[in-house]
């Protein structure tokens, strides 16, 4: 029997899960993990709801699916060790440290690899089940047919999404909020930035304005019979950040479906449908499981998944906050009386807050979501009061942290709300365990043997998409040159066995970081056709292209799309016989420096001019998509491009530090990367480009991504905004015994400016 998973992204949706039958929950703590703007769960509840769920034979796992710099493996570490002695089900993971980690000191927990693995093949999915892992989430790019294969290909269990929010990028793979300010959806972080409000200039309608990449929602209701008769081990309701009413429909409406189709399947699925009318939600797609092959979907599925008039948010608009006003006593009562006893003092610290624009004013015991006006967080929120001001203003009470202008949405009704068992004991205050003060043992990674890397010599990369602009590159005398491979180098390499102006030997082929199940058997056959023809070395963006090449004599380079943030990572991919990196293009100087000591810098090729795939999709653009930029409310400009082998989106502004590359080579990393792969190389970008890393100095209008400042922390800002503090308050002191001094008035402390700046890239 398939197990029913939900989301549990606070103590009511895990009453509500339990409550309507889920067979196992998934939740986050408050750190390392997927959805840090979750309310999710503070150590004390964890492990009362560890004690309880096992007491009802239900399981419970815990999402450690984000990746982690140098800086974070101490309290990393310190995390596993915790759940090691609380004892949860199974983590749910990410990173290749944290599974390093594990089998190095804690074997007993159970891992599954999560979707932000990037899993879409039995092969990458028997790498991991090899690795140790029990279960794969594979990624919701996938067809019932590619489920149907990878299931007769592995003996690891499957755990699929069924129901809830989609990212319009494959799966893990997603740059493109990390690129605008840091905040990355491989910490936890994504502010869905694919569902905000762009203008495009289209071919046929001129300049036009919608929501281009915001998702349907999946829901494969329809397909469960089918995915159970697979043998699929898991289906997972995604919603760690919505209601509780939400979590409790759509878990029941699995749950009837599940226990009942084999006895009346068509009548189950009605019944089942009817429960899931309440989702007020966004509309709903299938996504990729109506099509047999996969040319079928790349040409179809972008229709089914989006709809530029479909708001990126969801529920029935309320409008926008246009007033507050402090909460009465009353009020306040109410609020900590719902939060429960043992809820934390932010739990019940409220504000009133008046809407306008919307058709309908929520009552107490509705659902709603605000949503923050600048896309920096999302926030569920059951009404507990109502108040109206003496000229009949209607207020409810909402979360401190709102403005004017952030926007509110209903999600369930009252009427709609039902109330559970506790799940949690009623005093849990003998459950008292935290991460601890352990020392993490040092890890040095292996040094460089003499001829190890003969394939991975010092100097000058160049990378390119097209064997037209491999001519482009060798103008400037690249140490190797790396190839794209893609539809149309396919066609030159295999079919039409073009001449090459360099020697097989000094060309790297770039493998494609998405390796779907319909096309896993060709990818292997066209793999053997390379090494046959005399290529030797490959650039690995998947796991799955690992263990197609292992044992096939060819020398690896792990891309940047594995995601080796830090040592342990590495140490992981240097178990699997890979002996080179180039490191993810979200990195920074520090973290570069922190995981890579010197006497294994030779292993690095550091990408200092790039113009990143921000997000890629598994399909090309409906016809109406008739455009080629787009751009959001700040005019910041955007390029899609579709292809045979799907659509990416790419800044028009490049990525570039070429004017850092003395100071890296003077650090000892001494391979270089230029990576114009998804463009069309021209002889003035190389020349532009080179002489700018030649001369020192920046390239025009780029961007440093995350080089600088590394990626967002919360932590970071508020020292920031500290030392801010106190040196405008040395300031007002010093200007105050100035002017004391000359009889004047004492000055007034500077107001903080800080959070008014722009954050350089």
């Amino acid at each position: 029997m398939s197990e029913l998973l939900a989301p549990a992204g606070n103590i009511e949706a895990l009453d509500a899960a339990i409550g309507e039958g889920a067979d196992a929950v998934y939740l986050g703590l408050k750190s390392f993990n997927a959805r840090l703007r979750s309310s999710n769960f503070a150590w004390n509840q964890f492990e009362a709801a560890v004690s309880s769920l096992h007491r009802q034979n239900k399981k419970i796992y815990v999402t450690v699916n984000t990746v982690s710099e140098e800086r974070d493996l101490e309290r990393l570490y310190r995390f596993l060790s915790y759940l090691n002695k609380i004892g949860p089900d199974g983590l749910i993971v990410q990173d290749f440290g944290v599974i390093r980690m594990c089998q190095e000191f804690f074997p007993k927990l159970e891992l599954h690899g999560s979707t932000q693995m990037n899993v879409e093949s039995a092969a990458g999915v028997n790498l991991l089940s090899k690795a140790g892992l029990k279960r794969v989430v594979v990624a919701r790019e996938l067809g019932l047919e590619e489920i149907k294969y990878i299931k007769s290909h592995t003996n690891a269990e499957l755990e699929i999404f069924v129901h809830g929010a989609l990212c319009v990028s494959e799966s893990g793979l997603c740059l493109f909020s990390s690129y605008l300010g840091g905040k990355s959806a491989n910490r936890g972080m994504c502010t869905q930035a694919c569902r905000r409000f762009y203008t495009v200039d289209s071919a046929s309608t001129g300049e036009t304005q919608g929501y281009y990449f915001s998702p349907c929602d999946l829901q494969l209701i329809e397909q469960i019979p089918d995915l159970m008769q697979l043998g699929v081990e898991s289906f997972k309701i995604e919603g760690r950040m919505k209601s509780a009413e939400y979590v409790g429909s759509v878990v029941a409406a699995y749950r009837y479906l599940m226990d009942n189709w084999e006895q009346d399947k068509k009548g189950a699925l009605a019944t089942a449908k009817r429960l899931l009318s309440t989702d007020f939600a966004r509309a709903k797609t299938s996504y990729w499981y109506n099509f047999k092959t996969n040319e079928e979907g790349v040409q179809k599925a972008g229709s089914l998944i989006l709809n530029p008039k479909q708001a990126g948010g969801t529920g029935i608009y309320l409008g926008k906050i246009d007033k507050f006003e402090n909460p009465s006593d009353e009020a306040i009562e109410r609020a900590k009386e719902a939060a429960g006893k043992d809820a934390n003092p932010e739990d019940y610290q409220i504000v009133m807050a008046h809407l306008s624009g919307g058709n309908y004013d929520p009552d107490a015991g509705d659902s709603i979501r605000l949503h923050r006006q600048d896309d920096t967080g999302r926030v569920s929120h059951k009404v507990r009061t109502v108040e109206t001001d003496e000229k009949g203003n209607r207020f409810i009470d909402i979360p401190k942290g709102f403005k004017r202008g952030d926007s509110v949405y209903l999600l369930q009704t009252k009427a709609m709300s039902k109330r559970y068992p506790r799940v949690l004991p009623a005093d849990i205050g003998k459950y008292r365990q935290q991460p601890g003060a352990e020392i993490l043992p040092v890890l040095d990674l292996t040094p460089v043997a003499k001829n190890e890397l003969s394939y991975f010599p010092e100097g000058l990369y160049i990378q390119v998409s097209t064997l037209k602009d491999l001519f482009q590159a060798i103008s400037k005398n690249p140490v190797r040159v790396i190839l794209e491979y893609n539809s149309e180098s396919k066609e030159d390499l295999l079919v039409k066995k073009s001449s090459l102006p360099v020697s097989k030997k000094q060309v790297i082929i770039s493998l494609d970081p998405y390796c779907p199940a319909a096309k896993e058997e060709q990818l292997t056959g066209d793999l053997d056709a390379l090494i046959a023809e005399g290529f030797k070395t490959f650039v690995v963006n998947n796991i799955a292209h690992i263990s197609m090449l292992r044992g096939k004599g060819a020398n690896l380079i792990a891309g940047p799309y594995l995601y080796t943030f830090n040592r342990w990572a590495a140490s992981w991919f240097e178990n699997q016989n890979l002996g080179a990196f180039i490191t993810p293009l979200e990195n920074s100087w520090d973290n570069l420096k922190s995981t890579w000591e010197e006497n294994v810098r030779a292993r690095v090729l550091v990408t200092a001019f790039a113009y990143p795939a921000l997000f890629r999709m598994r399909f090309a653009l409906p016809e109406e998509y008739d455009f080629l930029y787009f751009a959001d409310k700040e005019e910041k400009v955007f390029k899609v491009n579709s292809t045979p082998d799907g659509s990416i989106v790419m800044p028009e502004e490049p990525f570039s530090i070429v004017d850092k590359v003395e100071i890296l080579n003077s650090s000892g990393f001494k391979r270089i990367l230029l990576d114009f792969s998804r463009t069309r190389l021209t002889k003035q970008e190389l020349k532009m480009v080179t002489n700018a890393m030649i001369k020192k100095q920046p390239v025009p209008e780029s961007s440093r991504f995350n080089w600088k400042d590394g990626f967002y922390s919360p932590e970071k800002i508020e020292i920031y905004k500290a030392m801010n503090e106190k040196q405008e308050a040395e300031k007002a002191y010093k200007g105050s015994q100035k002017n004391y001094g000359k009889g004047g008035k004492s000055a007034r402390p500077a107001r903080n400016s800080y959070g008014s700046k722009k954050r350089r890239k």
